[in-house]
């Protein structure tokens, strides 16, 4: 070393990690619970590499991109545990699932693959590593179940919204979804677990809960009959939990939607009525391809229930466009769905073949610029049904939930509608996100709502709640709902 240079200083490594979640709801939720399980054995979430002994990455199979975003972001770690072969780098969830043992002839530095089913003891698993363990790979199912009866609420990030997992894994059989094999089968919680974890959310001053599912309408059907739970018995439940505010249901499958659960959405006064319905295609020919399990038919006869319960629901729907042979008329039929059933939000997604689907051994015959066409066109025909709809809401009242402070608009809140319509509200001293204001909608400025607050409003008292340092959770590309 000549006398010019200066001696490179050894990065000081602490009892610290780094994780990255990808992905949909579901993996977010799960972000939470590992995080509550490392900090309790004395771990602490970093942004820094240079400071990071353990690297962890929560995966989503459901497109390739994200797959493939997760192997860039291990390329990098390569030098990382070159330079420091002690670092500890975890790949966790669906991806995990998929690629098994073939993730660590890929990515030779990889330390732990670790399935769906196992991430609760990942700090276990970290554990086994930095003890002399070389490599440890557990997939497929566990010995005991995913979610403890209470759950642990020190991981997640303080937040007026929250998710709350009602059940895991999937009975469908589509054919072109990845989540059966990698999630596993219905896993249904116990309503009792349920209603206390959010009720002591509503204690901390969560207003708003996201409830989470694969097929949420099928909650209880894996457990014994007698006295089997389901999602209409659990709503009525939540009914009395008085601070909170909102319920939001991800996701539902068409099959499983009956009267009782249309007629305690109705009754509830907390259920958001702005409800992800995946429909896919607007074709049977594709439909029975894809494996559904309804028809076009039978769709709008579920979608009938639920609109003759509450005029004022409001629908969101799931497409994939260039599913193997998919024609021109099969997608003029989503484009006839779609302004149909009139949905207020809906996600387009292009196909794409994915290992370990009984669609992945069909041709992919669509051409990819034409599958952009049609990725376009229904993103157009979305935007100017929206725009039709939420037009529809002027002069109506409501309630809003605000959720913040808008950048596009300054002085401004930016909130919902109990149906799912976005509404501007004037700032006013004490508003905060998660409070929920009535209001009177009074105009459409072409991207939402202009609300004004009912006079005679009074600004509850604030929920005091323990400061409390906030996890570092980096969120990737989430997935807007499971039935992708």
């Amino acid at each position: 070393m000549t006398s010019t240079e200066t001696p490179s200083v050894p990065i000081q490594r602490t009892r610290s990690f780094q994780l990255r979640v990808f992905g949909c709801q579901m993996n977010v939720y799960d972000g939470e619970l590992m995080q509550a399980s490392l900090e309790g054995r004395g771990w602490k979430s970093t942004e820094n590499t240079d400071e990071a002994s353990v690297f962890l990455f929560h995966t989503c199979s459901v497109r390739e991109q994200a797959e493939e975003r997760v192997h860039g972001l291990l390329g990098e770690l390569r030098r990382v545990k070159k330079a420091d072969p002690s670092v500890v780098i975890g790949v966790i969830g669906c991806m995990a699932d998929r690629e098994g043992q073939e993730l660590f002839d890929r990515e030779p530095h990889v330390d732990i693959v670790c399935g769906s089913r196992h991430f609760p003891k990942i700090a276990d698993l970290i554990d086994q590593v930095v003890g002399g363990e070389k490599r440890v790979c557990v997939l497929g199912e566990a010995e005991s179940r995913v979610d403890q009866e209470e759950r642990d609420l020190t991981g997640r990030v303080e937040d007026y919204q929250a998710h709350v997992a009602v059940m895991r894994g999937c009975d469908m059989n589509c054919t072109y979804c990845i989540v059966p094999s990698v999630r596993g089968r219905v896993e249904s919680r116990s309503p009792e677990s349920i209603v206390n974890e959010i009720r002591r959310l509503s204690e901390m001053g969560v207003t708003e809960v996201h409830l989470l599912g694969q097929t949420i309408d099928s909650y209880g059907r894996d457990l014994p009959r007698d006295d089997r739970p389901d999602l209409a018995g659990l709503l009525d439940a939540l009914e009395d939990i008085d601070g909170l505010k909102r319920i939001r249901l991800v996701t539902l499958h068409p099959s499983y939607v009956d009267q009782r659960l249309a007629d305690a959405m109705a009754r509830s006064t907390k259920f958001m009525r702005f409800l992800p319905i995946p429909i896919q295609s607007g074709s049977d020919p594709v439909l029975r391809n894809m494996k559904r399990g309804y028809t076009v038919e039978l769709y709008r006869k579920r979608v009938a229930i639920l609109m003759k319960a509450m005029p004022d629901l409001e629908l969101i729907s799931d497409w994939i466009v260039g599913f193997p042979g998919e024609t021109d008329e099969d997608f003029t039929g989503s484009e006839e769905a779609m302004k149909e059933f009139g949905f207020l939000q809906s996600y387009v997604f292009q196909y794409s073949p994915r290992p370990g689907t009984t669609a992945f051994d069909l041709e992919d015959d669509v051409p990819k610029k034409l599958k952009s066409r049609r990725n376009h066109r229904l993103l157009e025909l979305q935007r100017e049904i929206a725009q039709q709809r939420t037009l529809t809401q002027v002069g109506k009242s409501s309630r809003i939930l605000l959720e913040r402070l808008s950048d596009r608009f300054p002085g401004n809140w930016l909130g919902r509608t109990r149906n799912g319509h976005y509404a501007l509200l004037p700032e006013e001293p004490g508003y905060h996100a998660g409070l929920e204001v009535p209001v009177d909608l009074v105009s459409y400025n072409g991207r939402s709502l202009v609300a004004e607050r009912h006079a005679d409003f009074q600004m509850p008292e604030p929920v005091v709640v323990p400061e409390a340092e906030a996890p570092v959770i980096r969120v990737t590309e989430p997935v807007p709902g499971f039935d992708v």
